[in-house]
Formats: C-alpha cells, structure tokens, sequence
C-alpha cells in the first residue's frame, strides 16, 4: 500500500482534489470531516473539549467560532487542543487503514501535514497550490470569514512555496477543473 499525504494551504482547492482521487476509485481520509465528526454532537472529544475550554460547546458540539476565538494567535492553548484532538484522530487513521487494507493507494487529506510531522508518515506528498490571490478570494468568499482570520490562519500554515518545494508532487487547482483532474490521474499513474 502506498500512503499518499495530500495537503494545501486554505482556499487552495484540496477538499476539490480529494473528491478526485475518490471519484478514481482511490480511498481517502478526510481529516477535516473526521474532526468535525470528533467535535459534533455527541462526539468524542467534546467533553474534553469543554472541560479545557469552557463555554465552547453545546448541544450541537463544538461551537468553531468560539473555540476558533480561544485558540487562535494562543500557542498554549492551539497545543492544548492538538493533545486533545490529534489522538482521536488518530484512532480513527488507524481503524482506515484496517478498513482499506487491500487498497493499492490510500489518500490521507490532512490540511496540516508539514505542521504536524505527518509528512514523515506517507510516501508521497502531494500539495495542492493556486495563485496567492485565486487563494485569498477563495477563502474570503467563506461565511464568517474575514482578512484577520485569514491572516491568522496562515501564520500557523506552512507557506505555499515551502510546501511545493517539499512536494513529490503539485496540482495546480487554479486552472479548469479537468486540468485538475488530469493532475490528478497522472498522480495516481505514476504511484501505481
């Protein structure tokens, strides 16, 4: 099996190209939709959460707003909730791979994986990029999103350039999307 870390800074386009490796046939794991599934109503991490970081949850789970405003710019605290999220989630990395034993590819979707050391656990890395500013409309598109915000988050991203530098491969998203797609199937080709 080959282990493929698929990443990309915010608004570069990666929930996109995680769709693609899927649609051919590859299985990901959405690290994102796993957290959101871990901080959900009911979910595991809730309570440890809350407990940290009172006032942050309810009955829908995790508020993100709020526990974006206590962690955000806050070391301490980010780490904080690393030690209480990145367990969990790797739990359920593992019951994947048990899961998808037989599969030739695995994709794991991680939007941190030079940030947290994940690169060291995958063959090959790929990285999706778009132009700076293809990437900064993106992300200001999004409800709840502001300059400041986006700022904020990437401060505690790994720079675009880093990344394709440290890439196996890149796949540009700011281009048309069967561009994309034929990236991606030329990925998937020369990891077979």
């Amino acid at each position: 099996m080959i282990r493929v870390g698929l990443t990309g800074s915010i608004g570069m386009g990666k929930s996109t190209v995680a769709a693609m490796f899927a649609d051919e046939g590859v299985p990901v794991f959405d690290a994102d939709a796993t957290v959101h599934r871990l901080q959900g109503p009911g979910g595991k991490v809730v309570a440890a959460i809350e407990a940290r970081f009172p006032g942050t949850t309810g009955a829908g789970g995790v508020d993100r707003t709020s526990l974006a405003e206590a962690v955000l710019g806050d070391d301490t605290a980010m780490k904080a909730l690393e030690a209480i999220v990145h367990p969990a989630v790797g739990a359920e990395r593992a019951a994947f791979l048990a899961e998808h034993a037989d599969a030739p590819v695995v994709v794991f979707d991680v939007p941190l994986l030079f940030e947290t050391g994940g690169d060291r656990h995958v063959d090959a890395v790929v990285v999706v990029s778009a132009a700076a500013a293809v990437q900064r409309d993106r992300t200001l598109a999004r409800a709840g999103m502001t300059p400041a915000k986006f700022d904020a988050i990437l401060a505690r991203q790994t720079p675009d350039a880093e990344k394709r530098v440290r890439a196996d491969h890149v796949i540009p998203t700011d281009v048309p999307l069967e561009e994309t797609r034929a990236a991606v199937r030329r990925v998937i080709a020369a990891l077979a």
